[in-house]
This record gives structure tokens, C-alpha cells and sequence, in this order.
């Protein structure tokens, strides 16, 4: 299957930022002028010190420069964050953009909501079932058939180790009200292999769900993917394996402060560990 989306491909590049001794004035003049709500602040060495909002700006009392009134506890990312987990750390925070940052710190993008929903519209269920229907069959010499049918969630073999308990509360939700999309399933044999859409999956079987709404790509032959290979390397059987993690700090997210005590080596270093 094609590799994670990434925040570096769907950031906005160009950046308008402040600096803490821009004047409050021109902040508000600049979001007349470009009808954004917000900016990164940067110091001289274009590293973000902080940010300023519309909120800063009306809810604080004023002042007239921008360090008086700034939060400095800012959530920041690497451009090499997946788009799923940029939109976790996003929903779990409250907020509405996340800058991104290189590893000395230095604004070098930004990434809103709005680009979230043009990457999930664009990263549309259709498109990842074709694409790995056909990576099936160039690796294993094979014809396959496509169906959409309803499979029974007991049957459902997972290959993913752990899912986030944010994203199952909007897969229930969305399977409540009918808006959830299809999961992924190869049938090889008498087994039924979910690969994509184990936060669906996990969500129906906690919903009491008997049967869920699939992809369902049938191999012409019973062939031992390498997906299942890996599950049962990890233990993985059942949806019972599987880890609900339900706050996790990610490796390439940071909070500005932290930032400013650390070196680049240091900063890679502690991301090392959390990886292992």
C-alpha cells in the first residue's frame, strides 16, 4: 500500500509570521488584510517563540506589543508527521493550526484544519482500495475480485497493534449516525484480513456491531500476506490484542518552551527513545 501522507505535503509553506515587538495594531490591521485569525511569532533567528491569536487580541487586556499578549506554550510539529496523527494531536489540543518546525526549532510551515479536510477528501477510500488491489496482484502474480459486502466483525483478523482512543469516539460516532466509510478486507482462503479501518472496526465491535460495511478484495488463491506474518510476530489475533492508547505524546510533537531549553541533539535524541 502507498506510504502515510505526510504534514510536509499538505503545509502551507510561505508563512506570515510576527515578531514579539510587532505592534498589536498591525496585527489586527494584517488579519483584515489576509483574513487569517492568527500568526506564528518568531524571533530573529526565525524560531517560533510563541503565537498570537484573534483570542489574544480580545480577551486579554491590551497592549501594545505582541510579546504582552502572545501564548508561548505553543504545540508545534516536524514536517514528517503522518496527517492522521497531525489531526489527533489537533483534536486532542483544541486548535485550529499547528506550526511546523525543523529540528533547531525554525518555522518552516504551517498546517490548518482546512488542509486536513483537503487531505482526507483527497485520500479517498476508492483510491487506497485500488491501489492496494493492484500492489496485490503485481506481488503475488495474481487476479483478484473486488466487492462491497457487509463482513461479520468476528471474523475480522486485525494486523495493527494499537489504535487511539480520540479517533474510536469519532469512528462510534460517525457509525451511529451511518457516515462511517468502508474498511478494507482481503479474503485469502477462509480468512478475513482487515486492513485498513481497525479505529471502524474496533468502534463497531465495541457497539455490539455484528457485521460492518467492507472492501472486500478476494484473492484467487489462499496466500499468507506479510501483514499476517507481522500480527502474529506481535501477538495479534483478535480485536482483545489490540492496545487502546488513550493519551500518547507523539515523537514529533513539541511544546515551544521545551524548545528553547534544548539543543538539536537533544531534541533527536529523546524523539530516539520514544521510537524504541
Amino acid at each position: 500500500m502507498s506510504g502515510k501522507s505526510l504534514v510536509k505535503s499538505y503545509m502551507t509553506k510561505d508563512v506570515i509570521s510576527v515578531y514579539p515587538n510587532t505592534n498589536n495594531a498591525d496585527v489586527i490591521k494584517l488579519m483584515k488584510e489576509t483574513g487569517h485569525d492568527g500568526f506564528p511569532v518568531i524571533n530573529d533567528e526565525k524560531q517560533i517563540v510563541g503565537i498570537v491569536t484573534a483570542f489574544d487580541l480580545l480577551l486579554k487586556e491590551w497592549d501594545e506589543l505582541v510579546e504582552d499578549i502572545m501564548s508561548t506554550d505553543v504545540v508545534v510539529a516536524q514536517q514528517d508527521m503522518s496527517i492522521n496523527d497531525a489531526s489527533r494531536v489537533m483534536f486532542r489540543q483544541g486548535i485550529s493550526r499547528l506550526p511546523i518546525v525543523n529540528r533547531e526549532g525554525k518555522l518552516n510551515g504551517i498546517i490548518t484544519n482546512t488542509d486536513m479536510i483537503r487531505s482526507h477528501i483527497e485520500r479517498s477510500t476508492p483510491t487506497k482500495v485500488n491501489y492496494f488491489k493492484k500492489t496485490l496482484e503485481q506481488l503475488y502474480s495474481i487476479k483478484t475480485t473486488l466487492k462491497r459486502q457487509k463482513v461479520s466483525t468476528d471474523d475480522l483478523r486485525p494486523t495493527q497493534d494499537k489504535v487511539y482512543a480520540d479517533e474510536l469516539q469519532g469512528r462510534s460516532y460517525e457509525l451511529k449516525r451511518g457516515l462511517a466509510e468502508p474498511t478494507i478486507v482481503v479474503k485469502t482462503g477462509d480468512r478475513w484480513i482487515l486492513i485498513d479501518g481497525h479505529h471502524r472496526a474496533v468502534a463497531a465491535k465495541n457497539l455490539g456491531c455484528e457485521k460492518i460495511d467492507s472492501y472486500v478484495i478476494n484473492l484467487n488463491r489462499d496466500i499468507v500476506l506479510g501483514m499476517e506474518k507481522t500480527a502474529d510476530k506481535a501477538g495479534i489475533h483478535t480485536f482483545d490484542d489490540i492496545e487502546i492508547i488513550d493519551d500518547a505524546q507523539h515523537p514529533l510533537i513539541a511544546l515551544t518552551q521545551s524548545l528553547k531549553n534544548k539543543s538539536p541533539d537533544k531534541i533527536k535524541s529523546e524523539k530516539d527513545k520514544k521510537n524504541q
